[in-house]
């Protein structure tokens, strides 16, 4: 089989690849064996503002002109919904809050995002004595749905393996790698947290959080938009709430915890003053990097060789872009920017 990429890794970082391969009519396959769960745990929310401090997040309309029209693609392709429009308020503890919020509302990249609208709480099973802000252009992707999908999709498609990626069966040479029986012209790795075993790029420096998310079933609480106060509460219908989401350093299993449980239940408590069941709780290995920037790049030796990680907490946002900013490179020989080129950590 000759194709022009194997692909290797399906999360956000590899959807988003794929759907450039798609568009400029590239041949692929993709290996993925269901190892990392860093996307299937993912809250999916796109929004482009740093809530903590009320600041625009890198890049944020650039993203979000790439990323939607990406999801609404893939949604009328494969005939599902991923993207549900949701408004995400900022839940203020103080007047002096609110002040920061209306100050940040002024400055150029953040207008069109900080409504300057004071939203009152008048819901009583909310905490909320000093209001909202209102963060506009928000939403949130189904990425259970939209991984569980596609990946069906490469399956039928006859150009999904669902096995481990062997690195020592890997061969390259100057026009190309072979792959057992695979001959293409580059291979690109999009494998999350388990790109930490891969021996090409292990040295990149990959910084894994674990994540843990409640589910909650909240019959009374009747909240239609995601709110934002120390958790994140995402509605999710029929009465059910995400709940998320909690950051460890030190746990690198898959395994949900007590300790992440009771964290979140906590903050939760002190947010809403209804009744709720937890119904789930999931977990998953997030890959960050410790300036908060994706990794992608060329391997320093190897020619025809690349990587597309580190997509950390926003991926849904910036997946297609730094997706195409990587097949633009290999294709048009564009240079990426050095906040996320690997080559800044040389």
């Amino acid at each position: 089989m000759e194709v022009d990429y194997i692909v290797v890794g399906i999360g956000l970082a590899g959807v988003s690849f794929c759907e450039q391969l798609k568009v400029n009519n590239k041949r692929f396959v993709v290996f993925d064996n269901a190892s990392q769960q860093s996307s299937t745990v993912a809250g999916g929310l796109y929004n482009p503002v740093v809530l903590k401090r009320f600041t625009s997040v890198w890049k944020s309309e650039e993203q979000l002109n790439l990323a939607l029209p990406l999801y609404k693609n893939i949604e009328k392709e494969l005939g599902v919904k991923l993207d549900y429009k949701i408004p995400v308020y900022r839940k203020f503890a103080s007047l002096e809050e609110q002040n920061d919020w209306f100050s940040a509302s002024d400055k150029p990249r953040l207008s069109a995002y900080l409504s300057t609208k004071l939203v009152k709480n008048d819901n009583a099973a909310i905490n909320a004595s000093f209001g909202f802000g209102e963060v506009l252009t928000t939403g949130r992707i189904d990425v259970k749905v939209l991984i569980e999908t596609y990946k069906a999709h490469l399956f039928n498609s006859e150009i999904l393996f669902k096995t481990t990626f062997d690195y020592e069966l890997l061969l390259t040479h100057v026009n190309g790698v072979t792959y057992n029986s695979i001959k293409a012209k580059h291979i690109v790795f999009a494998e999350g947290f388990g790109v930490v075993k891969n021996p090409f790029f292990s040295d990149l420096p990959m910084v894994p959080t674990k994540g843990e998310l409640l589910t909650i079933h909240a019959p009374n609480l009747n909240m239609n938009f995601v709110l934002k106060a120390g958790v994140f509460l995402i509605p999710l219908g029929d009465h059910l709430y995400t709940v998320g989401a909690t950051y460890d350093w030190s746990d690198t299993t898959h395994e949900i915890t007590d300790k992440a449980r009771i964290n979140l239940l906590e903050k939760l408590k002190k947010v809403i003053n209804c009744n709720f069941e937890v119904v789930n709780q999931v977990a998953g290995i997030r890959p960050t990097v410790k300036d908060r920037r994706p990794l992608v790049g060329k391997h320093n030796t190897q020619a025809n060789m690349y990587v597309l990680n580190g997509l950390g907490t926003r991926g849904v946002m910036i997946g297609p872009y730094v997706a195409k900013a990587l097949f633009e490179y290999i294709e048009l020989e564009t240079p990426l920017e050095p906040e996320i080129n690997i080559d800044r950590f040389n």
